[in-house]
């Protein structure tokens, strides 16, 4: 068997690394379709795996990385034949699943969607598991009735991966967008050209959590959780939600029952690890629609395989904008 370039994790008495090594193909997990990765991306999640920030990887040796885009190799899957174009996101890649800062992976072809026809496998990256992400939570305010008309849009950690897309969809889609950031001074212009009408400090909702306080917006997508959650909830007009899929700011939740009970406001849980895939070939479709690829092009920086464990280091740190793309082949 062959072996392969991979940001591979270990743990030793000493500790986790993780470094650039050779990989052999033999030692890929169960799986019916094996890819050649050609992009993938960094997220959050995978900033904590490779600096060791948060046990998010649960088995050693681990590839780090949970996206993929590339091309079937073989499979024994009936969906799949080699040559197909396809995209990996979550399912455990890079927790409890080999990942995909490699340049193959072994997986189940019940975890992977179609490239969608007009997109590219770097714009597929470019979008990774945070946009997708992004669009879940838009498809979750839709869902629910929320419409442009209701009102504006509050988005947290606006400058980071899922913020970024979620400005760019929620703007394009016409709904008006307040962006909520801990660096204002420096990402207004980002933010505002992505979409947003207007900038809010961190600040103002980090602090102490009313029960329920001064109605600002109609809906939310909150990547931070925590107080910054709280805050949003108190600040949530009468039938309006709030899309939960982050937790930058902790798992806590210091909030009360008043916004639920007094305002009717709705608590949307967005997963994208385990979301069916009716619903992840929905976002992707809708992503190939409703995404401007100029500001994608934009706020995506991209990175060579070897930069993913410094990227790592920027990412967890609250240095990246926007999103990173990983060119594997």
């Amino acid at each position: 068997m062959a072996s392969f370039k991979a940001i591979v994790i270990r743990k030793g008495e000493d500790g986790q690394t993780a470094a650039l090594s050779d990989f052999d193909e033999s030692e890929l997990m169960e799986g019916d379709v094996t890819l050649r990765v050609e992009w993938s991306t960094l997220n959050y999640k995978d900033g904590l795996a490779v600096t060791g920030k948060a046990p998010v990887v649960r088995r050693f040796p681990m590839i780090a990385g949970i996206d993929a885009a590339g091309t079937v190799e073989t499979s024994t899957h009936p969906d799949w034949a080699p040559g197909d174009k396809v995209i990996l996101n979550g399912w455990g890649c890079g927790e409890t699943h080999l990942g995909a800062f490699a340049e193959k992976a072994r997986v189940k072809g019940d975890w992977l969607v179609p490239l969608p026809a007009g997109m590219q496998a770097r714009d597929a990256m470019a979008i990774g598991t945070a946009g997708y992400t992004a669009m879940l939570t838009v498809l979750a305010l839709e869902r629910h009735g929320v419409t442009p008309e209701r009102g504006p849009v509050v988005v947290t950690g606006a400058a980071g991966g899922v913020g970024s897309v979620a400005i760019s969809i929620l703007a394009k889609l016409g709904y008006t967008v307040i962006a909520s950031t801990g660096r204002a001074s420096e990402e207004a212009g980002y933010l505002k050209e992505l979409g947003a009408s207007e900038i809010v400090e961190r600040q103002e909702l980090t602090g102490p959590v009313r029960p329920l306080a001064k109605e600002r917006w109609a809906a939310g997508i909150d990547t931070v959780g925590s107080t910054t959650l709280a805050n949003v909830l108190s600040m949530t007009r009468y039938g309006g939600a709030v899309a939960c899929c982050g937790l930058a700011g902790g798992m806590d939740l210091p909030a009360s029952v008043a916004p639920f009970i007094l305002r009717g406001v709705a608590l949307l849980g967005v997963d994208s690890v385990m979301c069916p895939q009716h619903l992840r070939r929905e976002a992707w479709a809708r992503l190939d629609r409703d995404l401007d690829r100029q500001k994608l092009a934009k706020m995506t920086e991209e990175i060579e395989l070897a930069d993913v464990i410094e990227a790592g280091r920027r990412i967890v740190e609250g240095r990246v904008r926007g999103r990173i793309v990983v060119k594997i082949g």
